[in-house]
C-alpha cells in the first residue's frame, strides 16, 4: 500500500460534533447573532442598542427601544422570509460543506425531509453564496490556465463545439513555487474570445502572475496585458502525457475533478443558466480543502453577508 494522501484522509467534523453546536434553533439564532452583531443588537434602521426580546413564528425577534423597529437576525440576509426552521438550513450548509463531491437538491430533499422545491431553493442560495464569495478572489505568482467545454450534446441538437447545450469554461490553479497546487478559479465564459479572456484576466489574476497556457488564440491575449506567458506546446506525445506536462498538469487535474463530480452526481442542468453556481461550489470547496474541519463554520459565518435572494432571482440566468 502506497503513502496516505492526508488531505483525502482528513476527520474533518463529525455529524455528532456538528449536531451539538448547531442542534437547536436557538444555537443556530446564537451564531447568526455572534456574526451580525458581534457587539450586540444594533437598530438598522435607526442604530440604537436598546432593545427587548421575544419570539415570533419561530424566530427570534428584536424590537428596538428608540424606533421601536421589529426585526430578526435573519432579515436583509440569503435566509430571510424562509419557512423552515434553522436546523434544517445548518444541516444542508454541513452537508454540502462535508461531501466529498456534490449533493443534489434530490438528494438533499432526502435529508432535509422537505419538498423538492424546498430543497432546490436552499441548494442554490447557497451555491450562490459561494459564488459570490469566490467572485473576487485573485490568483497569484505560479497559474495554470486551461479552457474546456460544459455540458453535452442534445438529441437533434448542434454537435461539437456548437451545441447549445455546452458552456465555454476556464480554469486556473495558482501553484507553490515547487508545485503544490494552492487555489483555483473556474467559471463560465461568453466565448473563446480574447474580449473575454482579458475582462476575467483583469478581474482573477493579480499583475504579477506568472501564467501557463496551451496554444489556444484567445490566450495570447495574456501576454498583451503584461503577463510574463509560457505556451506550452503538446509535443508528440499522447493526450495524457500533454496533460501532465509542467504547467498544465494541476488545472488538468482540477478539470478532470470537477467534471467528474457533476458528471457524476447530477443527472442534468440548465447547464447555459446555472453553470456559474455549480462550478463556484467546486470552487469553493476546493479552496477551502485544508481546513475540512472548519469548513462549515466559514460558511455560516459568511451567512448574514449576503442579501436575499427570492426564488424568481434565483430562476433567472447567472451571467458569465
Amino acid at each position: 500500500m502506497g503513502a496516505t494522501n492526508r488531505l483525502q484522509y482528513q476527520k474533518g467534523l463529525p455529524l455528532t460534533a456538528f449536531l451539538r453546536r448547531y442542534g437547536t434553533d436557538d444555537s443556530c439564532f446564537d451564531a447568526l447573532e455572534r456574526q451580525r452583531w458581534p457587539n450586540g443588537f444594533v437598530c438598522p434602521r435607526c442604530g440604537c442598542a436598546e432593545h427587548r426580546r421575544f419570539h415570533r413564528g419561530g424566530q427570534r425577534m428584536f424590537a428596538c427601544a428608540g424606533c421601536r423597529r421589529q426585526t430578526s437576525v435573519i432579515v436583509g440576509t440569503i435566509l430571510q422570509g424562509t419557512k423552515l426552521r434553522l436546523t434544517k438550513w445548518f444541516l444542508a450548509i454541513y452537508l454540502l460543506t462535508q461531501t466529498k463531491t456534490n449533493l443534489a437538491s434530490l438528494e438533499l430533499m432526502r435529508h432535509l425531509h422537505v419538498s423538492y422545491n424546498a430543497a432546490w431553493r436552499i441548494k442554490h442560495k447557497l451555491m450562490q453564496l459561494m459564488a459570490n464569495v469566490e467572485s473576487s478572489r485573485q490568483l497569484h505568482d505560479l497559474v495554470e490556465i486551461d479552457d474546456a467545454y460544459l455540458g453535452g450534446e442534445r438529441n437533434g441538437g448542434k454537435a461539437g463545439r456548437g451545441s447549445e447545450n455546452k458552456v465555454p469554461i476556464i480554469a486556473a490553479v495558482a501553484k507553490t513555487m515547487d508545485g503544490r497546487p494552492l487555489r483555483a478559479i473556474i467559471s463560465p465564459l461568453s466565448g473563446f474570445t480574447k474580449a473575454a479572456v482579458a475582462e476575467w484576466a483583469q478581474r482573477h489574476l493579480s499583475p504579477n502572475c506568472e501564467v501557463y497556457t496551451d496554444g489556444l488564440s484567445c490566450f495570447r491575449v495574456l501576454g498583451e496585458l503584461g503577463y510574463a506567458h509560457t505556451i506550452i506546446q503538446p509535443g508528440s506525445g499522447s493526450r495524457r502525457d500533454a496533460c501532465r506536462a509542467d504547467g498544465a498538469r494541476w488545472v488538468n487535474v482540477f478539470l478532470s475533478n470537477v467534471k467528474r463530480a457533476i458528471d457524476g452526481r447530477y443527472h442534468a442542468f440548465a447547464f447555459r443558466k446555472y453553470a456559474k453556481r455549480y462550478l463556484a461550489e467546486a470552487t469553493w470547496r476546493f479552496n477551502r480543502r485544508l481546513g475540512l474541519a472548519d469548513i462549515a463554520r466559514d460558511f455560516i459565518e459568511s451567512l448574514t453577508s449576503m442579501a436575499p435572494c427570492p426564488e424568481r432571482e434565483l430562476r433567472r440566468r447567472v451571467a458569465a
